[in-house]
């Protein structure tokens, strides 16, 4: 990994379909995540989080596997390229291991959003699929 990356695994008792498929539904991202979220879940589909502070793109997706989408917040500087999270989503003994790369984010930026994910996605979700 390089030094503007990182990767983070959780994991979580559920399916693979489970999160892939809230991950790309407005409903979906939103109970899981417990903020309204607009998603388009489809290759070339937009989405936005958060109050408009993440939004992006979908690159490529093959469910229930993977999930590429071109990613910023509003924190990014205006002449930053778009960072990409990935996500991949494996089956396990228990339900399914969420691995999460980040990657082409903003100089200084890269510990914000690694505990922005544990918070904002992780921590919620976690209660969500939990049930």
């Amino acid at each position: 990994m390089g030094k503007n990356e990182f990767e983070l695994i959780e994991m979580f008792p559920t399916s693979a379909e489970e999160i892939f498929d809230a991950w790309l539904s407005s409903e979906g991202h939103s109970l899981m995540t417990g903020s309204p979220a607009e998603v388009i879940g489809r290759t070339g589909g937009t989405f936005s989080a958060w109050d408009g502070y993440i939004w992006g793109t979908t690159l490529e997706m093959d469910r229930p596997r993977r999930i590429l989408q071109a990613w910023r917040t509003s924190e990014f500087p205006e002449a930053s390229p778009d960072s990409q999270v990935e996500i991949m989503l494996e089956k396990v003994n228990d339900g399914t291991k969420l691995t999460l790369r980040h990657s082409i984010i903003p100089e200084g930026q890269v510990e914000g959003y690694k505990q922005g994910w544990m918070d904002f996605y992780f921590k919620p979700m976690r209660k969500y699929f939990g049930k």
